[in-house]
């Protein structure tokens, strides 16, 4: 259960094991060198070309270079699920698996990887920095008799910022759990031996005598690559922390972030390129997001049902999905949303392939993402003076801005909206009252818990609860709400944890510059003493105890700070986090090829049927809601401000339809284990072909609809094998029914958990395979099985 809180995909465990041996390498280098100077002897750090050989030995993927990127009309006409390539000259920008990167230097306590903090003797500006447990315990902590709420937004607000965060930012713990050099498992030891970070319980601390910390994993180090220019020798290397998932706004909380589990997600049976469904519930005929293949699954079930069926985690785009029940919902919103659209695109192009009609439903709502969050959900956050500043109007894409989610936005001012998160989950019914069968729950208790959207109503209350309750306002007197300050998570092992000390120490783990740093950053005035800190934080007491317990405004962790901070006028956020997160989502526009605006991702008007549309209307579409406001993120009263669903606009697909006349040649022939998407080139029409993931494809990718027909007959696609094992389908009946078993034959023994995770994401979630060790296995269809051999 604790893992799910940063539980990352099978690549980015890849990559991540590739880091993390690359980083005890360079450390284990450094200690020897450490010893010859003790002993008097002449000792060089290592070169680039160590370097490169260290990353390459490890496992860390080369760097990439402009010319992989493909040249097709498809390049053009669809972003990768990875991210990869959206910009040509530099194809890792924004890109799945990468660093985060630095707008400015990370300040280590050893200057290359020691999180602030680390040793109790290190003093910043003749300071120690104060336990991150004890900074939560006396400036976060707060009576929940004094929260307020906010007088002009709903609780939408909130959780669409977290739904957009998971969209935009993951960034993965470290796979190794136990001490590199000690074997001590992070869960067990008070002490700073990498992975682990321990949060240090102080005195006085109600946990004090029960526990002596907190566990806390260090995030996952991303490979180190050098850009030296030339120059020799290279410039020491920094411990960068990696994104899982891309940057971009491509709701790949929908649709994932590599090609293994964008196959998990997708119904490819279907014809009309749907999305996978659960087929063992439903919502008063509305789908659910499907489970996760693998169970039974780490989530919590009904304690009151001990002989019921399991509600598993749910699988989706983001891992985080069942988090809490919000984010659920939206993201089973988003799933019917897809489907819906793709139905009526088969529709109206009955002549589409299931691929272009997936890839272009995927298109509109990625659209539908960014309109959302760009007009209607950033200008409430930073405010319409700071939004028109630091994100202004769209001026078109910029190749030069380079569009990957910055480390200080992840780590500090995009989870801002901590604060704003209430202590209690609402459900409401038709009238938006209380409702009579499912009563307000208390935060920890949706934790991982998708049973209560099954057993309890489904998503409508849920829904409701999020359009018809205002949002927790942010005042110095309600920083965090204890559900997250003491019971972020109920477990026998490891206890409860507390999300405002998991904030701190993450910053401080990622080695991020204090808070008068990023103030000059932004072009403000750094804060150096207690009157200056008056300035911008107008709360007295509450300037007292920030300053008691950091000695010094330049030693503030930026996440506090920022959060304390008065807000802009017509605001959420205060100067800080406006002018950081209006920078970043100014990049993640203007850096985007794919981005709705650009030029010829769109028609002029597909584009007014994008910008026409609304959450609002999404909800109406894909729930059992029949009314609505008009602007979800605005708090509204119940009935008079709400609009009937049939009275808002809706979006006319007819946009998407395609005139017969131009399909001179009809659709080509139909591919086994991939499909074709058209397009066009200089005026003629292309159908380029694709393989699923899994397969690849032998022949030629692009034909051409000439005068006598296609130009050529359709490429195949070819099974992969993975070396040491080989994949088998074999298809039997019995009963009556069909039944696909694939069977994995493994050679090498001291492999197969690496290659039966491989085969799993070859399959569907609802797909049957037996990892096979020998012949003698039982089984009606040994005689089918290949030899050993074989390998």
């Amino acid at each position: 259960m604790f893992t799910l809180l940063r539980q990352a995909g099978p690549e980015t465990q890849a990559i991540s094991r590739a880091a993390e041996a690359q980083e005890i390498v360079l450390h284990s280098i450094k200690a020897k060198a450490a010893k010859r100077v003790k002993k008097g002897l002449k000792t060089d750090g290592p070169t680039l070309e160590e370097i490169e050989a260290i990353a390459n030995l490890s496992g860390c993927p080369p760097p990439t270079k402009s010319n992989i990127c493909p040249n097709g009309c498809l390049s053009e006409k669809y972003r990768t699920i990875s991210g990869i390539c959206n910009n040509r000259l530099s194809p890792l920008w924004g890109a799945a698996n990468t660093a985060l990167t630095r707008w400015l230097p990370a300040e280590y306590e050893d200057e290359e990887g020691q999180p602030k903090g680390w040793n109790p003797e290190h003093l910043q500006n003749g300071f120690r920095l104060p336990l991150v447990r004890e900074v939560s315990n006396k400036i976060m902590q707060r009576s929940s008799k004094r929260v307020s709420e906010d007088d002009a937004y709903s609780q939408m607000l909130v959780d669409w910022g977290q739904y957009i965060d998971h969209d935009i930012s993951f960034t993965p713990q470290c796979i190794v759990k136990a001490a590199s050099f000690g074997g001590l498992d992070c869960l067990e030891t008070c002490e700073n031996i990498n992975p682990c970070f321990p949060i240090k319980i102080p005195p006085n601390d109600k946990l004090s005598g029960k526990r002596s910390c907190l566990p806390f994993f260090r995030s996952s180090p991303a490979c180190i690559t050098l850009h030296t220019d030339g120059k020799d020798p290279p410039v020491r290397p920094q411990r960068q922390q990696m994104n899982a998932i891309t940057s971009f706004l491509d709701a790949s909380t929908v649709y994932g972030h590599t090609p293994a589990l964008e196959g998990l997600l997708r119904n490819l049976s279907s014809p009309e390129g749907l999305l996978a469904v659960n087929t063992r519930i439903s919502d008063g005929g509305f789908p659910y997001l499907p489970f996760v293949p693998n169970t039974p699954s780490g989530c919590l079930q009904d304690p009151g049902d001990l002989w019921g069926e399991r509600v598993e985690c749910f699988l989706a785009g983001d891992s985080r999905v069942s988090e809490i029940l919000p984010l659920s919902a939206l993201h089973t919103l988003w799933l019917r949303e897809h489907n819906r659209i793709a139905a009526g695109l088969k529709e109206l192009n009955g002549h589409w392939g299931h691929e272009q009609i997936y890839q272009e439903a995927r298109k509109i709502v990625g659209a539908l993402h960014q309109v959302i969050t760009f007009r209607d959900y950033a200008p409430k956050i930073l405010g319409r003076e700071a939004f028109e500043k630091y994100v202004g109007v769209y001026g078109g894409y910029n190749r030069s801005i380079n569009p990957t989610v910055s480390n200080v936005f992840a780590t500090a001012a995009f989870r801002f909206g901590h604060a704003t998160i209430p202590a209690m989950v609402l459900r409401l019914n038709e009238s938006f009252q209380k409702h009579q069968l499912y009563s307000p729950v208390r935060l920890h208790e949706t934790f991982f818990s998708p049973w209560r959207l099954v057993k309890e109503g489904g998503l409508d209350p849920i829904l409701r609860g999020l359009l018809g309750r205002p949002a927790i306002a942010v005042t110095t007197d309600h920083l965090m709400t204890e559900e997250l300050t003491e019971r972020l998570i109920v477990l026998s092992s490891p206890g409860d944890l507390d999300l405002t000390a998991l904030n701190l120490q993450r910053g401080r783990d990622h080695g991020l510059p204090g808070y008068s740093k990023w103030r000059e950053f932004c072009g403000y005035e750094s804060i150096q003493t207690q009157a200056e800190l008056s300035t911008v934080i107008s709360d007295a007491s509450l300037v007292q105890k920030i300053m008691e317990l950091y000695k010094h405004p330049s030693n503030i962790d930026v996440w506090l700070a920022g959060l304390a901070e008065d807000l802009l006028p017509g605001a959420r956020t205060g100067p800080l986090f406006a002018c950081l997160i209006g920078k970043q989502l100014k990049m993640l526009r203007e850096g985007d090829r794919f981005w709705w605006e650009n030029e010829g991702i769109f028609t002029d008007a597909q584009r007014a049927e994008i910008q026409g549309h609304s959450l609002s209307r999404v909800i109406c579409d894909n729930s059992g809601l029949n009314e609505v406001p008009a602007d979800p993120f605005r708090l509204r009263q119940y009935p008079k401000d709400f609009q009937f669903c049939k009275n808002l606009p809706t979006m006319n697909l007819k946009a998407w339809q395609e005139d017969l006349k131009l399909m001179p040649c009809g659709s080509p022939a139909e591919l086994e284990n991939g499909d074709f998407v058209f397009c066009s080139i200089s005026g003629k029409l292309v159908a380029v072909y694709s393989c699923r993931h899994g397969y690849s494809l032998e022949g030629q990718e692009e034909i051409l609809c000439t005068e006598s027909g296609w130009s050529s007959q359709p490429p195949i696609c070819k099974g992969k094998n993975i070396p040491g094992g080989e994949i088998l389908l074999i298809q039997y009946e019995l009963n009556s029914k069909l039944y696909s078993v694939y069977y994995f034959v493994v050679c090498h023994w001291d492999r197969v958990e690496e290659y039966t995770t491989e085969l799993t994401s070859y399959i569907g979630p609802n797909c049957l395979y037996h990892p096979v060790f020998s012949l003698s296995v039982p089984s009606p269809l040994t005689d089918k099985l290949p030899s050993r051999q074989s390998c």
